[in-house]
């Protein structure tokens, strides 16, 4: 076999050695090497497939990492990652002190801002710009790679708009169009750039003497200023991102130009692998795989996932009461809407990535009468913090929220985890606040928050539940009350959230009393006195920041009403957890039932004597 280019490439450095005519032969290398990776650990596949050819010709003509790339949501970064010294723990990608499945700072000096959550690219690029200008670094490139679902964000025109006014910066924005996110994009931007590749205006690229001109023409022959144009930009293209050599001379001459440049490439998502081309989505967040036989869906049975406990019940909600909206930011598989789209399109909203514009969408629908329900993840909701204190709280509109994804995630890492939600929650007046313990409590609550005039969240993890019975009907609960599942001596377990089933077998293993909670706010006061004084000690359990979480809660309610009993908070810990497998990361930080028996016992074993 004839050698891989790939495996003299160490470091962009190496890379930049090669000869212009190798770029397309390395393409397919990586590209290969990217599926080997990705069907042997997981990860995401379809993204990091459309960027080979981007990723090759940016680390090829710019000065990395002296030149700056901010890959934006930085799920396509595994060619990166390849290409900048971190090939040979691939292998470890999105496990525990693997690497991240992310750019990530503390990993790399590759790796110029730690990308997650989408649309920040810009806004980040234009702070080092600015940065770079300020210590008289004039010849620094600063490049933010941004996908066309993620530049449809405010904050993507925030930064657009601040840019413009600035001077003496140089700042790239490379829009990688592929028509898809992680579901196909949505909204009016996304229509025009459909007209730029349908000749409501071309981009005309020829090389001559080895400079690109590239000439904006209009079927009519006028003149044609971009959208970005007016906002100080020289926009190039669209291009095909995934033709190198062209693409590298196009960078190689905009690296001339100083200033605000705006290149527009237009790639496939899942490019090179034939199944992840006919079905992006599907393979936009694999798990391991056979790559001659594509991803086979189980057929073992197995408990629905929250996720499909949700779906099904917001198509039986939907079908009770017409005025039943969804509305979710950009997370139609994820959330579990794709058959409530199909039953009632005319009642979904996509918004794309637009978690801001989401909340106060749904507040308008709500000040006149219609029951919005908005579909997001713990992680996400922090985005749109103000406007779910300012435009629904305040107002006390009826809003009621499906928050997905709440506590660890795993494989995504700290920037996905939904481990603050009630912590940043609870202190907000108006709210209720239910955190199921099983998917069918998952269901009773969902009903009894959607009934409740007001703004009403559930939260609930990613994964599958305990395969309980669930009611079919539509029935509730009585708000801010807590039940008693077990009685036992001594000291009293109050649990918020899925946690309970592995706290219960604590329960039964050392005969303690045990409650599932159901709700953090209003907080069953009532319940808390009860059991305060009739036990020795309280253990709070939950799969969110001890700090300001529900276990603050119990203790501000005890301080309250004057009462004195030793408490045991049950947590994440204060800081951030790394990617790693759910199960290992929950036994880490001891909320596993042997991790959660040993706390207990070493913090009160005179009461279990």
């Amino acid at each position: 076999m004839f050698p891989k280019l790939l495996d003299n490439i160490h470091l962009p450095s190496d890379l930049r050695k090669l000869n212009f005519d190798c770029l397309s032969k390395l393409s397919e290398e990586l590209r290969q090497e990217v599926l080997e990776i990705v069907s042997k650990t997981g990860g995401h596949l379809s993204s990091s497939l459309g960027v080979i050819e981007l990723t090759i010709a940016l680390h090829y003509v710019f000065d990395t990492p002296n030149d700056i790339i901010i890959w934006d949501v930085g799920h396509q970064s595994y060619p990166h990652k390849i290409l900048t010294g971190r090939r040979e723990k691939m292998g470890t990608l999105r496990q525990r002190y693997g690497i991240s499945g992310f750019p990530n700072r503390s990993e790399s000096c590759y790796d110029a801002f730690g990308t997650a959550h989408s649309s920040t690219s810009i806004s980040a690029a234009l702070g080092m710009a600015y940065a770079a200008s300020k210590k008289k670094l004039k010849n620094r490139q600063h490049i933010a790679v941004i996908g066309d679902g993620s530049i449809s964000s405010g904050m993507a025109f925030e930064a657009i708009n601040n840019a413009g006014v600035m001077k003496d910066i140089n700042l790239l924005v490379i829009l990688n169009d592929n028509h898809m996110s992680i579901s196909p994009p949505v909204g009016a931007l996304n229509k025009y750039f459909n007209n730029l590749m349908q000749g409501r205006f071309y981009a005309n690229v020829k090389a001559v003497d080895d400079i690109v001109h590239i000439e904006h023409q209009k079927i009519n022959n006028t003149s044609f200023v971009t959208f970005f144009e007016e906002f100080g930009f020289k926009y190039y293209g669209p291009i095909d991102g995934h033709n190198v050599t062209n693409l590298a001379n196009v960078l190689r001459n905009i690296k001339q130009e100083s200033g605000l440049n705006f290149l527009h490439i237009v790639t496939k998502k899942g490019k090179g692998y034939k199944l992840a081309e006919k079905d992006p989505i599907l393979y936009h967040g694999p798990s391991k795989f056979d790559l001659d036989i594509g991803i086979i869906k189980s057929k073992k049975t197995c408990n629905k996932t929250f996720t499909q406990v949700f779906s099904n019940w917001v198509c039986d909600m939907a079908t009770y009461d017409d005025s039943l909206i969804i509305i979710t930011p950009a997370m139609r598989e994820g959330s579990g809407l794709v058959e409530f789209e199909s039953l009632f399109p005319s009642r979904y909203f996509d918004v794309g990535i637009s978690e801001q514009h989401a909340i106060t969408f749904a507040a308008g629908m709500a000040c006149d009468g219609l029951k919005p329900v908005v579909a997001i993840y713990s992680t996400f909701l922090q985005r749109g913090y103000d406007q779910l204190v300012h435009d629904v709280a305040i107002q006390n509109l009826d809003v009621t929220f499906a928050v997905d994804r709440a506590g660890l995630v795993g494989a995504d890492g700290a920037t996905h985890a939904g481990n603050y939600d009630i912590s940043f929650l609870r202190c907000i007046p108006n709210l209720i606040i239910a955190t199921p313990s099983d998917e069918n409590e998952q269901r009773l609550l969902l009903t009894t928050c959607y009934l409740y005039n007001g703004p009403a969240i559930v939260r609930y993890p990613r994964g599958e539940g305990f395969g309980v019975n669930i009611d079919e009907e539509l029935n509730s609960l009585d708000i801010g009350k807590g039940i008693v599942r077990k009685f036992g001596k001594n000291i009293a377990i109050l649990v918020f959230g899925t946690l309970f089933n592995t706290a219960n077998i604590v329960a039964d293993s050392m005969n303690l009393t045990i409650a599932d909670m159901r709700f953090v706010k209003p907080i069953d006061k009532e319940l808390i006195i009860s059991l305060s004084k009739t036990h020795r000690a309280i253990v709070t359990l939950e799969d969110n920041s001890i700090m300001g979480g529900a276990g603050s809660a119990v203790l501000e309610v005890l301080h309250e009403n004057n009462l004195y009993i030793p408490v045991l908070q049950l947590g994440i810990p204060d800081r951030f957890i790394d990617h790693g497998d759910v199960k290992q990361l929950i036994a880490e930080i001891g909320l596993d039932s042997n991790g959660i028996e040993l706390s207990i016992k070493s913090t009160f074993h005179k009461l279990l004597l």
